[in-house]
């Protein structure tokens, strides 16, 4: 896996979670009740039942029956700051906001500073959110030194599937969410691993995990025991796609509460999987993004997605170059073998290998300054210059293997292929 890539996702990671969690929303709420409102606390949620330019804030403790009322919320848009104060219901509102302006939310409650994410303002619609603090007046949830027990874990809605196509190969990213809602630490009746999806390459356990987390060839493993709460696990691959389609077909050994695929449009990208409900366009970071959700996975149960109509780039040019190379290689070793018996033809066929050599070496040279002057193209130069070389190895290999050359005396003297020197 590019390392690059890599750390540029775990950057975007936060921004990719809050923009499919605009889809996630309403499916947690209709089918497993409304998600710990902390996981939600500071994602913009566009809505339509506000003005246009209108953002809504609603301040809460712990759960959404605790709202904060009469509390000073501060919105900075752009280069402005508001206060206002929270109503009985909790929430602040923000009117009359600049379109495209970037927007933050904060507010300080007993000592704990909350923050939104930063989103422009709405042009159409308006944006609600809310900041929850943490209620003090609970204990703890869980209690991770506690003897191991029997137990079970699924993969929670803060899991994501992060799919980017390229022109050569599909980057695949699990975000996963393993939650453990038990008081003490559990072992799985089985062991929390799973294999990539065939075809795979590069897979790798990002920084931010779990250090129960490893990886070995394709295979992805969780230590047991899982602590109580949310175990965080995040595993990138790269999977081939050399005709812009890819099909990626993922079992979990846990149960999803709920599907969220995230996958970025390039061109005319699409996403297609049964088990998807409900997908939409979303800007994010000045890239558009497909959000899809869908229901709960049963443990074991595939997840089948068919992403397709991304640009790729064709293999077939530099597949029949080499394919020609060989060809025309061939004809001049079929020449020398037919030569062999013909010393006029032998010494004919030595200087035409010599004067193609000198022709290849002459195209390679040209194609080099080209490069260097920024006149040749990237993909081009690369088909290129490995069929030149390719051919000029072939080349050599038959001179070497001619000993009645017309000057076997300098066959020790010739010169070896641009490859061997370092050229290029």
């Amino acid at each position: 896996m590019n390392r690059e890539r890599t750390k540029g996702w775990r950057g975007r990671a936060g921004l990719l979670a809050g923009l499919c969690a605009l889809c996630v929303g309403p499916v947690l709420r209709a089918q497993f009740g409304m998600p710990d409102p902390k996981q939600m606390s500071g994602i913009p949620r566009p809505v339509t039942d506000l003005p246009d330019g209108a953002v809504s804030v609603r301040l809460i403790r712990g759960d959404l029956s605790n709202n904060i009322t009469n509390h000073p919320v501060e919105l900075r848009a752009g280069s402005t700051v508001l206060t206002q104060n929270t109503d009985e219901n909790g929430r602040a509102q923000f009117s009359g906001l600049t379109g495209g302006a970037a927007v933050k939310a904060t507010a300080v409650v007993d000592g704990e500073r909350l923050e939104s994410e930063e989103f422009p303002a709405p042009d159409k619609g308006g944006i609600r959110l809310m900041l929850v603090a943490t209620d003090t007046s609970k204990g703890p949830a869980t209690a991770p030194d506690a003897a191991p027990i029997a137990g079970e874990v699924v993969l929670g809605n803060q899991s994501r599937i992060i799919v980017e196509p390229g022109e050569d190969a599909v980057q695949v990213f699990y975000l996963l969410d393993i939650s453990n809602t038990a008081r003490a630490p559990v072992n799985p009746s089985k062991p929390f691993a799973f294999d990539m999806p065939k075809g795979a390459v590069g897979t790798t356990i990002m920084e931010g995990s779990s250090p129960l987390a490893s990886v070995a060839g394709t295979r992805v493993t969780v230590l047991s025991p899982i602590p109580p709460g949310h175990t965080f696990v995040q595993v990138a691959c790269a999977l081939p796609a050399t005709n812009g389609a890819v099909t990626i077909a993922q079992t979990f050994p846990a149960a999803i509460e709920v599907l969220a695929v995230v996958v970025k449009k390039v061109g005319d990208t699409t996403v297609i999987s049964a088990q998807i409900t409900d997908q939409r366009e979303m800007p994010a970071d000045g890239e558009m993004y497909i959000a899809a959700t869908g229901g709960a996975v049963a443990a074991g149960q595939p997840i089948a997605l068919a992403v397709a109509g991304f640009p790729y780039h064709s293999s077939t040019p530099r597949t029949v170059a080499l394919v020609l190379a060989v060809v025309i290689v061939g004809i001049g070793v079929w020449g020398v073998g037919y030569a062999k018996d013909d010393p006029a033809g032998r010494t004919a066929e030595h200087k035409r290998l010599m004067a193609r050599r000198d022709k290849l070496f002459n195209d390679l040279v040209r194609l080099e300054n080209d490069r260097r002057s920024g006149r040749a193209d990237t993909r081009r130069y690369d088909t290129r210059r490995e069929e030149i070389v390719a051919a000029l190895e072939h080349v050599y290999s038959v001179l070497d293997d001619d000993d009645g050359g017309p000057d076997p005396a300098n066959r020790a003297g010739r010169s070896a292929p641009p490859d061997r020197l370092g050229a290029g």
